[in-house]
């Protein structure tokens, strides 16, 4: 769906991407992750041409973006931007319906689109008549996806969009964000800084420094067969928490023993650190627990 070609962006002397090549799959989380000044954000701004790229080219959909002006380019692309980046003097409704208005919808469709995204954002209609200042930064965040996904527009851009928000709002919200049935039809750019966000949400992950990109692969491409020091030592901090959450069931299932019968109550799918998360909260399934555990850490020495 993007497919970026040598692209290249200086400021002043200084280079904040060098040179760089990347494709995202139609409908795939792609994530550009790594520290500030690594080159992500500019990377994402000159897909919608928020900032133009000095050498090198973008694709869409097989089309040059350059072969479009950057008004049409952007009406047709969802942007997310961190502390949501509502328009103060807008109330909630009005900012939601921004693209639609450009785009000339009917008023009678924007109200029930709007409506619609609220609810799956569990946001209650009365916020629709308030103002950005008067929402928590849990809400303000929610108000900033809704408005980027109401034209329902095949491609989404993310830029640190849950940066600003506390740990369990922000747990809340990716938990949301992964269920939303708009997001699993769309080709999505995520630029963070936060490990555990980029292994949350992302199905590859594009880690950059100093311009360049080191490596792109799944989360356990990256935990387990890193492309070199700066890889291995990015993550090494929370590498026994990350390993938990890219294990599976399925993944652990050959080395538990086949009489297991918790499996049975579990999506095969889930990740290991959530099973034990809720299999801690029953004294009864410590036992299980137990197990589960000497899966993961046989499951680990394998993957060495």
């Amino acid at each position: 769906m993007i497919k970026v070609e040598s692209l290249t962006k200086k400021f002043d002397d200084r280079i904040a991407v060098d040179h760089i090549s990347f494709e995202a799959q139609d409908k795939e989380i792609l994530v550009l992750l790594g520290t500030s000044g690594c080159g992500k954000t500019t990377t994402l701004k000159m897909i919608n041409r928020l900032i133009e790229a000095d050498s090198g080219d973008i694709w869409i959909d097989g089309q040059n973006i350059l072969g479009k002006k950057p008004e049409e380019l952007r009406m047709h692309i969802g942007f997310v931007m961190q502390h949501a980046g509502l328009f103060p003097h807008y109330n909630i409704r009005r900012n939601i319906a921004v693209v639609p208005e450009l785009l000339k919808w009917e008023k009678k469709k924007i109200r029930s689109r709007t409506e619609e995204l609220m609810e799956k954002l569990h946001l209650p209609e009365e916020l629709l008549s308030r103002f950005p200042q008067e929402l928590s930064g849990g809400q303000q965040q929610r108000v900033g996806i809704a408005r980027a996904l109401i034209a329902d527009t095949p491609i989404l851009l993310m830029d640190e969009p849950f940066g600003a928000l506390d740990n369990i709002t922000k747990a809340d919200i990716h938990s949301e964000f992964k269920s939303l049935e708009e997001l699993k039809n769309k080709t999505i750019i995520l630029v963070t800084h936060d490990v555990q966000e980029a292994f949350e949400l992302g199905q590859r992950i594009c880690l950059m420094n100093e311009g360049k990109i080191v490596q792109i692969g799944t989360p356990k491409e990256m935990l387990y067969h890193p492309a070199g020091d700066f890889v291995k030592n990015f993550f090494a901090e929370n590498r026994l928490l990350l390993e938990y959450k890219v294990a599976t069931l399925d993944n652990i299932s050959p080395f538990l023993e086949q009489n297991e019968s918790f499996r049975e109550e579990f999506d095969r799918k889930e990740n290991v650190w959530n099973i034990l998360q809720k299999l801690s909260a029953d004294k009864s399934y410590s036992d299980q627990y137990e197990k589960l555990s000497e899966a993961f850490n046989l499951y680990r020495k394998a993957q060495a």
